[in-house]
C-alpha cells in the first residue's frame, strides 16, 4: 500500500491510500489535482537524518574521498516541505543545488537496533529533494546554512510500504524534463539496516523521522522557475517549483 496526507476542502487533515493522484480517507475519495485538496508531506518528523556522500560516484564529482563510516547531519522540521510546493532559494547565493534522494520512515522508536532488525522499524520509502545550499556549505563545517534553511526538504507524495519498493529500486531527478539523476540502491555505499545500526547508536528515531540515504552524481544548480521531479521506483513522483527571491 501507499499512504498519503491531504487537507481537504473543509480544511482537515487526512491520512488515507493513495492511488494515482487519488486520497482515499475514511470512505471518501479525494483527488489530489484539484485545487481545494492540498497534497502534504506524507509524514511531519522531528528530524531528518541525512548520510551523505553514499554514492561513490557523488563523493568524486565532489571532489571528496567515500567516507569510511556514514557520514551524518540534520535537517530540522522546518526544511520540510509539501509535494507540488516552491522551494523558495536563499537569496544571494550562487550555487543551490538539487539533490534525489531515496528516504525512508520510521514506523516506531527505535534506540540501539541491530542491523538485522532494522527492517522491523522501517514504516516505508518516500522521496526527497535534498536542495542545498552549496555558497555556505563549502565554508562550514555543520552545514546549518547549507542544508537546513526553510523548505529545503520537499518529501513526498506518498509512503509506500517496504514490499513495493524493489531491493534495486532506481532513483531519478529530472529538472524541467531533462534527466540530471539516474542511479538505484545497489550503488548505495551503506545498506538501510548498517544505517538505521549506527543512526541509533547515538540518537532515538522517532516514529514519523525520515533518514534520506544519500544522492548519486549528477547534482546541479536550480534557477528561478525550474519544476523538478524526484522518482523513486515503486513510491511515485515528487514535484516542486523553484523561486530565486
Amino acid at each position: 500500500m501507499r499512504y498519503a496526507r491531504i487537507r481537504d476542502p473543509a480544511g482537515t487533515v487526512r491520512t488515507g491510500t493513495y492511488d494515482d493522484g487519488v486520497v482515499t480517507a475514511a470512505g471518501e475519495a479525494f483527488d489530489t489535482t484539484r485545487d481545494d485538496v492540498d497534497l502534504l508531506a506524507p509524514c511531519e518528523p522531528s528530524k531528518i537524518v541525512c548520510v551523505g556522500r553514499n554514492y561513490a560516484d557523488h563523493a568524486e564529482e565532489l571532489g571528496n574521498e567515500v567516507p569510511d563510516r556514514p557520514l551524518l547531519f540534520l535537517k530540522p522540521p522546518n526544511c520540510v516541505a509539501d509535494p507540488g510546493s516552491t522551494v523558495t532559494l536563499p537569496a544571494g547565493k550562487e550555487q543551490v543545488d538539487h539533490e534525489a534522494e531515496i528516504a525512508f520512515v520510521i514506523g516506531e522508536q527505535a534506540r540501539n537496533v541491530a542491523a538485522e532488525d532494522a527492517m522491523d522499524y522501517v514504516a516505508g520509502f518516500t522521496c526527497l529533494d535534498d536542495v542545498s545550499n552549496r555558497d555556505d556549505q563549502n565554508k562550514e563545517q555543520n552545514w546549518v546554512r547549507g542544508k537546513a534553511f526553510d523548505g529545503s526538504a520537499p518529501i513526498g507524495p506518498c509512503i509506500a510500504d517496504p514490499e513495493h519498493v524493489p531491493a534495486d529500486a532506481s532513483v531519478e531527478l529530472r529538472l524541467n524534463g531533462e534527466t540530471k539523476q539516474s542511479s538505484s540502491r545497489d550503488y548505495f555505499m551503506f545498506a538501510i539496516p548498517e544505517l538505521v545500526e549506527e543512526i541509533t547508536t547515538y540518537m532515538t528515531l522517532e516514529p514519523g523521522d525520515v533518514v534520506a540515504t544519500g544522492t548519486p552524481a549528477g547534482v546541479g544548480p536550480l534557477s528561478d522557475g525550474d519544476h523538478v521531479e524526484v522518482e523513486v521506483e515503486g513510491v511515485g513522483v515528487l514535484e516542486h517549483e523553484v523561486r530565486q527571491d
